[in-house]
């Protein structure tokens, strides 16, 4: 696992918690959908805004394990807007030299979905220059409670010894155990919580919260906030002498 950005320096590692698409659509008298789809298109400019930044590693929130409660119609034109997306973006991504990967339950998504997602994971498995961490049906709380599941699988095999269990055993079993905590959580449009985004990850990252919705949000924005972020003093608990 990389290590944290040092002080002084841009974030290394990026989480970005999209909100305001449907916002966005309705104060201009268009459908939630319209909004989700403006937001996929802003996708692209941060991405690719993130090597002259300094940021390695980016990791956007899409769909949560809540967000099923929202209508039928809206469910189901996100499901069909990734799948356009990865779609449409895969030779993008691959030749901008993106890294995909997914994170989240795949149980409950449409198995073309899944058969997508596992394409472009393999797609662009060798590059190297951003690492772009789509969370799709996605929960902290249900990470964590899946990883304790499959820890608890290897205790009771007899893999794994209870006493030898810490915080760093269980980081081992989180869907982000190849990636390093976030520096930097970034959620748009004016809401100031963090709805169950890589809860355990995110211990000491720093957050900024911003009024901007989503599809405006910028590579100037994005620029700005990472800016910003190096004159913060991260003591990580301790007290500087």
């Amino acid at each position: 696992m990389a290590t944290e950005a040092s002080e002084g320096a841009a974030p290394r590692h990026v989480a970005i918690i999209m909100d305001g698409n449907g916002r966005w659509a309705t104060r201009r008298g268009r459908p939630r959908l319209f909004g989700h789809q403006a937001g996929a298109k802003r996708v692209r400019e941060i991405v690719e805004a993130c090597p002259d930044l300094g940021v390695k590693y980016l990791t956007i929130f899409a769909f949560s394990t809540e967000n099923w409660k929202r209508t039928q119609a809206e469910v189901a034109g996100l499901m069909l807007l990734f799948r356009r997306y990865i779609t449409k973006e895969a030779q993008r991504l691959l030749a901008k030299g993106v890294r995909v990967r997914f994170i989240g339950d795949r149980v409950k998504l449409d198995a073309k979905l899944v058969a997508l997602m596992d394409e472009l994971e393999a797609l662009t498995a060798g590059n190297e220059k951003v690492h772009l961490t789509i969370a799709l049906n996605y929960g902290g709380r249900d990470e964590v409670t899946r990883a304790t599941q499959r820890m608890a699988v290897e205790v009771a095999e007899g893999r794994l010894r209870p006493e030898d269990v810490d915080a760093e055993t269980l980081g081992r079993f989180l869907d982000t155990c190849m990636l390093p905590d976030p520096d930097l959580v970034i959620r748009t449009s004016g809401e100031a919580r963090i709805s169950n985004f890589l809860l355990w990850q995110s211990a000491y990252a720093e957050y900024e919260f911003i009024d901007t919705l989503w599809p405006d949000f910028s590579a100037e924005c994005f620029a700005e906030i990472t800016r910003g972020f190096a004159s913060r003093d991260r003591r990580f608990g301790a007290v500087k002498a």
